[in-house]
């Protein structure tokens, strides 16, 4: 086994209790993470790792491996990249091996299916960059156009050159999602995070890049896969 994917879902979720095993489309939230995992065939351990026995149990009758609970770094505070390294350096004790690459997926992203991280891969291992985080474009609501509020309602902006200039004309910019990390083992060791040096985006689209944070969130989510399909979000090969 050289290739580990890591699904961290702790317990204590607080704007959506228990968000990570919420019902989804009628089965848990992380069972499509799982699913999607799995389905990809690129992995030779889809791993769990979570500081809740129940989530444990629902995450072994979903396919997933969890024979053991996170050993700390479950609170709120703590940075993912850090959960998945103290994950990654309990599989290799249990299984007595050590991994090549990392995959992190995150358990409140159930959009994004196994051919976006199939296609994550293809562009990761075609690479040599030792990190990889998926990334969606802005939509409507460009950041171009960002502006602080004064007290006084004044405008600060944040792009003055850009204000004025049609969206059409401007660079596209991109945000971060957890749908999909990827990472050298023995990078993430080194520099314990997914943002080392060297890190790139690769782009997927919005419907498979929502992350799963408060109710509004769940709201859309569960209207685009009624709309759409469950992972039926019209994307494939967007790495670029």
């Amino acid at each position: 086994m050289t290739d580990i994917a890591i699904i961290p879902a702790r317990g204590g979720s607080k704007r959506i209790p228990r968000k990570n095993i919420t019902g989804f489309r009628g089965r848990p939230m992380i069972g499509w993470t799982i699913e999607a995992a799995l389905a990809s065939d690129l992995f030779d351990l889809v791993l769990v790792s979570t500081d809740d026995t129940e989530i444990a149990e629902i995450a072994r009758s979903e396919g997933a491996e969890a024979p053991f609970l996170r050993t700390g770094h479950a609170d709120d505070q703590t940075p993912v990249s850090i959960a998945v390294l103290t994950a990654l350096e309990q599989a290799e004790s249990h299984y007595g091996q050590s991994f090549g690459t990392v995959t992190q997926l995150m358990p409140n992203c159930p959009l994004r299916g196994d051919a976006e991280i199939r296609d994550a891969w293809t562009h990761f291992k075609s690479g040599t960059h030792p990190f990889q985080i998926s990334a969606s474009a802005f939509g409507a609501m460009t950041p171009w156009w960002a502006a602080r509020l004064m007290p006084d309602g004044r405008p600060d902006w944040l792009h003055p050159d850009a204000r004025l200039r049609r969206s059409q004309d401007l660079d596209p910019l991109y945000c971060p999602t957890g749908a999909i990390w990827m990472a050298s083992a023995s990078a993430l060791r080194m520099h314990r995070t997914f943002y080392g040096p060297g890190h790139v985006l690769c782009p997927i689209s919005w419907t498979a890049a929502i992350d799963i944070d408060d109710r509004d969130d769940l709201y859309l989510a569960e209207a685009l896969a009624a709309l759409k399909g469950t992972h039926d979000n019209g994307s494939s090969g967007q790495c670029a």
